[in-house]
């Protein structure tokens, strides 16, 4: 029962806890409004936050990323005792016996041997790709729900583990292309594709169209363009969603063109080639996006 509930006998509000009966009192006519309570606290005290830290006794956060979930005791590599002095070699001998057993101990099944694997490789991809500590995280969650569905039965590890990545960037909104991940994983970007609607379909997940508004900044800054190019170019990109030009059309080439356009109108033109280069698409995909944009949106600009 909560604090600011009333006395069921005289309507008081004036609670209190008794926390050595367990035990809800009524301050006003003495009635027990509850008992057994459960004192969901510490039962140490702390007067300085150095003596809260000193007898808080919670571990370390749950971490997707590690096959064990950070949840496991390590055997270390010092060969020191607890003063710090060294061991003697036969104590070192036994140890190092533990420490390789129990390491082949913590990866006994063959699903926590995929695991290690994979997670390993998703960090590496990820680095490359400059994803926070948070997006790999949802991205070993998903990876790990995958396994519970058995969908990784069958298929190269590489492959789910890209597609997986792939999905995490489209959910949360990061500017990551197909292409840069094939390139990274060394994968196709049809066996990706593949993998990541077959993720999609069997658990049920809709991830969001990538909006190509998220390349603009990404674009301009390698192409060292102005702010002003950046804001015309975003402005292009919700003009064409309203008119409906963004659906069934490749993010990244809809967001070059749109950069293309706004530089040549901010006067920081830059050629077709140096766009396709930085935004990873071909000269004809600007060429044709940017006759789209300005047929549909009546632009004048001469390029």
């Amino acid at each position: 029962m909560a604090m600011d509930d009333k006395c069921p006998e005289c309507g008081s509000k004036k609670l209190t806890r008794d926390y050595e009966k367990g035990e809800l009192i009524c301050t006003s006519c003495g009635l027990i409004v509850a008992d057994n309570l459960v004192d969901a606290g510490p039962e140490w005290r702390a007067f300085d936050s150095e003596q809260r830290e000193k007898r808080a006794r919670g571990g370390a956060p749950v971490k997707y990323m590690r096959p064990n979930k950070g949840l496991v005791t390590e055997i270390d590599q010092y060969n020191r005792d607890i003063r710090g002095g060294k061991i003697s070699s036969k104590k070192q001998a036994q140890f190092y016996r533990m420490r390789k057993w129990h390491k082949r101990a913590s990866i006994a099944s063959s699903m926590e041997r995929n695991l290690a694997i994979a997670l390993s490789e998703l960090d590496r991809i990820a680095s490359y790709l400059g994803l926070p500590d948070n997006i790999r995280e949802a991205a070993a969650l998903l990876y790990r729900k995958c396994i519970e569905k058995g969908l990784i039965r069958g298929r190269l590890i590489e492959n789910v583990v890209s597609a997986v990545i792939y999905a995490i960037c489209r959910q949360y909104g990061i500017p990551r292309t197909l292409n840069e991940i094939s390139e990274l994983s060394g994968i196709e970007k049809k066996e990706i594709g593949r993998t990541y609607r077959f993720i999609s379909r069997e658990l049920d997940i809709k991830f969001p169209l990538t909006d190509p508004s998220h390349y603009v900044p990404r674009f301009a800054t390698s192409l060292k363009l102005s702010g002003k190019v950046q804001e015309r170019a975003i402005d292009l990109l919700k003009k064409s969603a309203k008119k409906g030009l963004i659906s069934g059309r490749g993010p990244t080439g809809v967001a070059a063109a749109s950069v293309y356009i706004a530089s040549a109108m901010e006067g920081e033109r830059r050629t077709q080639k140096e766009v396709a280069e930085v935004a990873g698409v071909t000269e004809v995909t600007i060429r044709n996006r940017y006759r789209e944009l300005k047929r549909e949106l009546g632009l004048k600009v001469a390029l």
